[in-house]
């Protein structure tokens, strides 16, 4: 009993894989989380990682590269992920299909069962861009939810726009399945749970 207290207590880690298309602001997405302010990227051709504390949780964040090239190499990356941020570039119709393609493939890598998926529907502050609707609808996000537990976030990484609410569910999410796992119950179980009694904090 003392060593499960000691699990649900202590402070929380979290591995979170920034993933997405190449220019989808990815990099920038998560400089704004570490740093509050826009900083100047380039094309990132392997990864970058930083540390993120929100809400007394350690979010370790890995942001990958988008590239052909850089995607071949992400499996080696996905063990011990607990939730994936995938970007999207909300003015790009163009490519699309291409994207949802790519988290599909993604979502079913064994490494990456049950996983928590959000998707940030990035460049809101360009007029004219997808919703976040159009994108979760264009992602078959309905799909991905067969498996995962995934949700749809307007974000703009240039503005911050987005990005703490979507930060708080991710947290959200993944503390209510480390819970799960902590207690031996099924995430499913106190998903459903916390859905009926929203005034009730079922993570720790």
């Amino acid at each position: 009993m003392g060593g499960m207290l000691c699990k649900l207590f202590r402070k929380r880690q979290m591995r979170v894989l920034i993933n997405g298309l190449d220019a989808t602001g990815k990099t920038t997405l998560m400089y704004q989380l570490r740093l509050g302010e826009v900083v100047t990227t380039k094309p990132t051709t392997g990864f970058n990682l930083e540390t993120v504390e929100h809400n007394n949780v350690e979010l370790t964040i890995w942001d990958i590269g988008g590239s052909n090239e850089a995607r071949l190499l992400q499996r080696h990356y996905y063990t011990g992920t607990d939730a994936i941020v995938f970007v999207v570039d909300s003015t790009d119709r163009d490519r699309i299909e291409e994207v949802q393609k790519e988290l599909r493939t993604i979502v079913k890598k064994n490494e990456l069962r049950g996983v928590i998926v959000v998707i940030a529907a990035n460049k809101q502050d360009i007029p004219g861009v997808m919703t976040p609707e159009e994108v979760g609808e264009k992602m078959n996000v309905e799909f991905i939810r067969k498996s995962h537990r995934c949700e749809v976030f307007g974000t703009s990484a240039t503005t911050g726009e987005g990005l703490y609410e979507m930060l708080d569910w991710v947290v959200e999410a993944v503390s209510t399945k480390q819970a799960a796992k902590v207690l031996g119950v099924t995430d499913k179980c106190i998903t459903s749970e916390k859905e009926e009694k929203d005034s009730k904090t079922l993570y720790f």
